[in-house]
């Protein structure tokens, strides 16, 4: 009917700037080769880094019908979305839940940006907030003003370990909420980055091989570090890392 899923490739931002390639900018030629009379929206979608399904429509009331039933389904509980990630370590435990606040927060300075996220599906970064160095973080034990301000957004997420090999797993992640690189923190506070992960990965740290959690202050962004025994079994060398892509996967949507 008006519905069309794509999967699309780690990188590929829904929204760009004008000259980047982005999947709107595609819309039109995917529109004339499908020989669809309607333009095409997007229903939801994974963020930039992530890979996975891309949901359509070319029908302007289903697309908004769909995107508030996915903010309903979380509101009563359920989790319509579902990732799949591939992490460097595995969690103590098979399953539970990560929840904790998060924040956005400037790059060597404690201040705040307040109100500015946008809670939308692709994964943006504050609104009015282009030009700044700003990052995630998560806030363990927010306080009632933060939450009623909006300062501090309470996130969770479900999770369960699929399968492991050699000090790696498969999990499955189901978001019951929306932040920016909500995924990819939650991962970390479990001490499992997620692979490809060059934004949040330095947080975890390691002493004689047992990992622990470093605070954002102390531990700047960088490349991620594998050992030698996982960059041979990826092919991949020392240098190449910086290339190799998120490894998160949104794998299933949940329809009315």
């Amino acid at each position: 009917g008006a519905l069309l899923a794509l999967s699309k490739p780690p990188g590929l931002p829904i929204l760009g700037r004008p000259g980047d390639l982005s999947l709107d900018v595609l819309l039109p030629a995917l529109r004339r080769r499908l020989g669809l009379s309607a333009e095409l929206h997007v229903v939801k979608a994974p963020a930039r880094e992530y890979s996975g399904i891309v949901l359509l429509s070319t029908c302007y009331h289903t697309t908004k019908k769909l995107q508030q039933f996915f903010t309903n389904a979380r509101q009563r509980g359920q989790y319509p979305a579902t990732y799949r990630a591939i992490t460097v370590g595995v969690p103590a435990e098979v399953e539970g839940e990560i929840c904790t606040g998060l924040c956005w927060q400037q790059q060597g300075d404690r201040a705040m940006v307040r109100g500015c996220w946008r809670a939308g599906g692709t994964g943006d970064a504050p609104g009015n907030a282009e030009g700044c160095a700003l990052q995630v973080v998560p806030v363990p034990a927010p306080g009632r003003r933060s939450l009623a301000r909006k300062d501090v957004k309470l996130t969770l997420t479900r999770y369960q370990v699929l399968s492991t090999m050699r000090g790696c797993a498969l999990l499955q992640l189901q978001p019951k909420t929306a932040f920016p690189e909500q995924l990819q923190v939650h991962l970390t506070l479990l001490l499992c980055p997620a692979l490809g992960d060059h934004e949040h990965s330095s947080h975890v740290g390691r002493v004689l091989g047992v990992p622990f959690l470093l605070t954002p202050d102390t531990a700047p962004t960088r490349t991620q570090v594998l050992d030698e025994e996982l960059l041979s079994q990826l092919g991949l060398s020392p240098r190449q890392l910086h290339h190799l892509p998120l490894h998160i996967h949104l794998q299933e949507l949940l329809l009315p």
